[in-house]
């Protein structure tokens, strides 16, 4: 995986709905991923970012362009490269609640993936790999036979951060993971995906709004709005000296407890 770039969006597009009562939810985008890379998707509701994430993913299909996995077609894979394609490329969603099966204990939903790849030479190893995971991510061994139900909203997007981490991804794909989450909460799943990111040198997308988010976790980033990228670069760059006026307004909306820093910030995207 040296320097091809083994995710990549060329010239895609989403359409949802027809004709008059179509909308554009991505209009043209191209976006390289390589090995390595932590790239931010930022954006306001609406404005793409997460239906490119579903397309990366391949949760999606886009109506035109493509999207290519070790230069093979997503949508084209078959047979092993379509499971490796799966296996490599994770993604950790928005709401912890509706992506755990209700019906499952959590280790049985840890080690479907694990099972269905065949990472572990029997049950033990695989216990014995689950036990690791699950307490690598600040959860307690006796809670693996609990469901989901038992769990609070933060518990539960570790149990998901988990899940995905499960198979040994490459790619880890996170779709406003805190959003929905407590203030309080938010801090502890960043810093938490901040760590595994490093210690599993994974590639990571990550999608939110909150650009101060985006530049603490990843080096570059891509600006969305009304489903094309407006600007696209180094995040220090972009967060310390935006271009567009629509990545200036995502700046103003950042909220900050100083309020010199505050005024330091307005003034600074006045100037620009």
């Amino acid at each position: 995986m040296s320097d091809i770039s083994y995710l990549e969006a060329i010239e895609v597009s989403k359409v949802f709905g027809r004709k008059s009562r179509s909308k554009i939810a991505v209009d043209g985008v191209s976006l390289s991923v390589k090995a390595g890379d932590s790239i931010g998707i930022v954006g306001e509701s609406g404005s793409g970012k997460s239906t490119m994430a579903r397309m990366l993913v391949g949760l999606l299909s886009p109506n035109k362009g493509l999207i290519a996995f070790n230069g093979e077609d997503v949508t084209q894979l078959r047979g092993k490269h379509k499971s490796d394609f799966r296996k490599d490329v994770q993604m950790v969603f928005q709401d912890p609640y509706a992506s755990l099966n209700p019906r499952m204990k959590i280790f049985d939903q840890l080690a479907e993936g694990p099972r269905l790849y065949q990472l572990y030479d029997g049950e033990l190893r695989l216990k014995d790999a689950i036990e690791e995971l699950f307490m690598s991510v600040g959860m307690s061994v006796e809670h693996l036979n609990r469901y989901p139900r038992e769990f609070s909203g933060g518990q539960r997007q570790r149990i998901c951060i988990a899940r995905a981490l499960a198979v040994q991804p490459r790619i880890l794909i996170c779709d406003e993971p805190v959003s929905s989450l407590d203030v309080s909460i938010q801090a502890q799943i960043l810093n938490l995906l901040k760590d595994k990111v490093s210690e599993l040198n994974l590639t990571l997308i990550f999608v939110a709004h909150d650009l101060a988010v985006v530049k603490y976790l990843c080096s570059s980033m891509a600006v969305m709005e009304r489903g094309k990228i407006v600007e696209h670069g180094d995040s220090n760059s972009i967060f310390g000296n935006p271009i567009h006026g629509y990545t200036k307004s995502l700046l103003k909306a950042i909220p900050t407890p100083n309020p010199i820093a505050e005024r330091e910030r307005l003034s600074l995207a006045k100037v620009q």
